[in-house]
């Protein structure tokens, strides 16, 4: 018996999947959740086999980085409406096993959880295709967390700070990143940064500081941010899915 869990915030949604699974042998839904604190319990107290996962507000990167520590073994399935080529990439680079629209057909949407749960990936041509498409610039470390400060809302002299380096190197670098990444100043590159931002694991000590600054907190996320993908448009997925069989 396959165990789906889905955590989703629409009553609707949820009755409706779960008379889809009724019909369908081997399948069965084990529990709907609408709060992460739950759901966290809930992948306590035993793993499913799927966990279909609603893409609302609730869920950000690091919420689907803990979810997929939580479950090792469990699939993750995302169920979207709509999902940008970056976003898409970042999920896959966390675990994430399959992206559904909650658009498609019923046959499809079991189809899909089957053949995840077989140990395949599930995403649609259209995504697939907007991947080879996706321009992706990778970034040294020090980049990435220069990229990841920026994209928070600091200045200059602040990044300077938490990196322990000059007003005037941090200068040398956003020029270097500008160039390297195509864009015209710190807004667009801050914008870049905040769509591939994924999760925060761990923080960057604050350097000793004076009175003036004392506003910065002690220690700032120190974000996981190795490339950008850039890729600006939303990407509406309707194409045949791509059904990419497992290597390992």
């Amino acid at each position: 018996m396959t165990r789906t869990l889905l955590f989703s915030d629409e009553p609707i949604l949820a009755k409706g999947l779960e008379s889809t699974l009724a019909s369908v042998e081997g399948f069965q839904l084990t529990g709907v959740c609408s709060s992460i604190v739950k759901l966290k319990e809930i992948l306590d107290a035993g793993e499913p086999d799927i966990l279909l996962i609603d893409l609302t507000s609730d869920v950000t990167f690091s919420i689907l980085s803990e979810l997929k520590k939580a479950s090792l073994n469990a699939k993750i399935v995302l169920w979207v409406h709509s999902i940008s080529t970056e976003l898409a990439l970042q999920a896959m680079a966390l675990g994430v096993r399959g992206i559904l629209r909650k658009t498609l057909p019923s046959e499809l949407l079991i189809k899909c959880l089957q053949r995840v749960n077989e140990g395949e990936f599930w995403f649609e041509k259209a995504l697939t295709d907007s991947f080879l498409s996706a321009k992706r610039i990778a970034l040294t470390k020090r980049e990435g967390q220069l990229v990841s400060l920026l994209s928070q809302g600091l200045k200059n002299k602040e990044i300077a700070s938490m990196l322990l380096i000059s007003e005037g190197t941090v200068k040398v670098y956003l020029s270097r990143l500008f160039q390297k990444v195509g864009v015209k100043d710190r807004f667009e590159l801050a914008l870049y940064g905040l769509k591939n931002l994924t999760t925060g694991h761990g923080t960057l000590e604050k350097a000793p500081v004076s009175a003036e600054r004392s506003s910065i907190p002690e220690t700032l996320p120190l974000q996981d941010l190795r490339a950008l993908f850039l890729e600006k448009s939303s990407l509406r997925m309707s194409a045949p899915p791509t059904r990419l069989r497992n290597a390992s």
